[in-house]
């Protein structure tokens, strides 16, 4: 028997939702799931093929660029739905990654960092759902990504979102200190993983800087660990590494504060958190930004 046509409309788009996805901002709380890449290298032309778990974010963070610059290159347009296998120009040239063609009104910007590899998967992916389209009135909406298997889900209670704490109004984000460890090791523009570390123990709180959106939320990144970056505004970005595990996942709001990640030493050699906050994609020294302790 032949399927009819409305049955063979409805297979079609099934496989097309299995293929590319946007993501829908979503409140605060709820289960997280983990989100592994693999390895997808950057072409001699200066190209980027995309791998399941990448997000238009996480490319740019990766590669230094503004994740403005990155979507304009390749004509992508909010919420930034990429897929699998699309291939991505890292310049306007279509030459190799460079630092973002957006003029910065600050003086003493930073060099772009450098081009990190992905790691391999961790687990089997299975096969992507579609979701809802992004919220029509958010301009922080992340871009889409492929899911994985789920790990055991954690609830964050209203106790442990947005305790007080100091706050320094700059560049129009009121930032807070993300963990309560000693700084162990500053900032310095030369390092491969440009940012500061702060010391702890594991399972330590690791709280949201700012308030912002849950852009990427995986371990697909050399060096990271298990990482979380928030997108605050059009300019700033902060990221949090070597996390023992996330709390929360791409695409969910959070407040400055809030609890989203306990310390750990995925891809370090100690507990710590490995803090960066990137302006136009370019890392920037957290110290200049956060309150003074």
């Amino acid at each position: 028997m032949r399927p009819s046509a409305a049955l063979l409309a409805v297979l079609l788009l099934s496989a097309c939702g299995a293929t590319r996805r946007a993501v829908i901002v979503q409140p605060s709380g709820g289960d997280v799931e983990p989100r592994t890449s693999a390895p997808a290298p950057v072409h001699a032309s200066g190209s980027y093929r995309v791998a399941r778990g990448d997000t238009l974010y996480s490319i740019a963070f990766r590669h230094g660029v503004d994740f403005r610059d990155l979507a304009a290159w390749n004509r992508i347009a909010a919420p930034y739905t990429i897929w699998p296998g699309q291939t991505l120009r890292l310049s306007a040239s279509g030459g190799r990654a460079a630092a973002a063609s957006r003029p910065v009104a600050t003086a003493g910007r930073h060099p772009a960092a450098p081009v990190f590899e992905q790691v391999p998967p961790q687990v089997h992916p299975r096969a992507s759902v579609p979701l809802a389209e992004a919220a029509k009135s958010s301009s922080a909406t992340p871009p889409a990504t492929t899911a994985a298997a789920p790990v055991p889900p954690r609830s964050v209670s209203a106790a442990e979102t947005s305790p007080k704490g100091a706050t320094r109004n700059t560049g129009g984000v009121a930032w807070r200190w993300p963990a309560d460890g000693p700084l162990i090791k500053r900032f310095q523009s030369g390092d491969a993983i440009p940012g500061i570390e702060l010391g702890g123990k594991a399972g330590d709180p690791v709280r949201a800087a700012a308030d912002g959106v849950v852009v990427y939320s995986g371990n697909g990144l050399v060096g990271y660990g298990e990482l979380i970056i928030i997108k605050h505004n059009d300019s700033f970005l902060s990221a949090y590494g070597h996390n023992r595990k996330r709390l929360v996942k791409e695409g969910q709001r959070v407040t400055a504060g809030q609890l989203i990640a306990e310390m750990g030493a995925t891809g370090a050699s100690r507990d710590e958190l490995q803090f960066q906050i990137r302006r136009d994609g370019n890392p920037v020294d957290p110290l200049e930004f956060l309150p003074a302790r």
